[in-house]
């Protein structure tokens, strides 16, 4: 990752946020057409949940070795807060994020045409019968779950070539259980940037509910940072400090 300029490495977060949001995101209205009148079934979730992990697996392989590949703020402030990612360079890989989720929203209108944006474009929303506090909670778990991962599968000691199916595996299971509550963002550009084209496009959008998600994913990104960094300290580094 070094090898590479920072242009380059905010134009890798940029397109691997918008696959992300292309196909992940993409594939809720997608499916929502195809079904036509059909109920929503235990099995169309499975497929939007595949969808969103097989984008994670390509991209960690695709684009890791040039940016990191987070395509998620919540991953880029975890690592910032446990000293492995500089903070100066936070705002950068955020905004880049932040515009390939709105291009990758984009990208789903400009396919599945304004049919997408009538069926809602996928945005993450929690309906009248779920409070603030059980959203985000399930916002909470299930960015915690998927940063965890996220510096285990990255760890020197972890197993070399398996980060992106393990990434890739755990968005897949995540998605199950907080996708009913809230749709599963787990990702706080993944949030924003279809938010953003829905309202543009002339959708409804519930901007109240914002702050929930963002505050929940960004606080669990970073205590997930915290706890690994906890959980993964050795008697050596502890020792090191000691001396420092």
């Amino acid at each position: 990752m070094d090898e590479n300029s920072l242009p380059q490495r905010l134009a890798g977060e940029l397109i691997g946020t918008a696959i992300l949001v292309f196909v992940g995101v993409g594939a809720v209205p997608a499916t929502l057409i195809v079904n036509g009148s059909a109920p929503f079934t235990m099995a169309d979730l499975g497929m939007i949940s595949l969808a969103f992990a097989a984008a994670v697996v390509a991209t960690v392989y695709a684009l890791g070795p040039i940016s990191g590949n987070h395509i998620n703020p919540a991953v880029t402030v975890g690592l910032a807060a446990t000293g492995k990612f500089p903070w100066s360079l936070v705002p950068a890989y955020v905004g880049a994020q932040l515009a390939g989720a709105v291009v990758g929203a984009a990208a789903i209108l400009g396919v599945l045409g304004s049919k997408a944006s009538d069926l809602g474009l996928g945005i993450a929303t929690y309906g009248t019968g779920v409070g603030s506090v059980q959203a985000f909670t399930a916002e909470f778990v299930g960015t915690f779950i998927l940063v965890l991962t996220v510096f285990g599968a990255t760890h020197r000691k972890a197993a070399p070539g398996f980060a992106g199916l393990a990434i890739g595996l755990v968005v897949f299971g995540a998605i199950i259980p907080v996708a009913p509550i809230t749709g599963a963002s787990i990702n706080p550009a993944r949030t924003v940037g279809p938010m953003l084209i829905q309202q543009l496009a002339g959708g409804q959008v519930h901007f109240a509910q914002l702050p929930v998600y963002v505050l929940a994913e960004l606080s669990a990104g970073v205590l997930a940072g915290l706890t690994f960094a906890a959980l993964s300290r050795t008697r050596a580094a502890r020792r090191e400090e000691v001396q420092i």
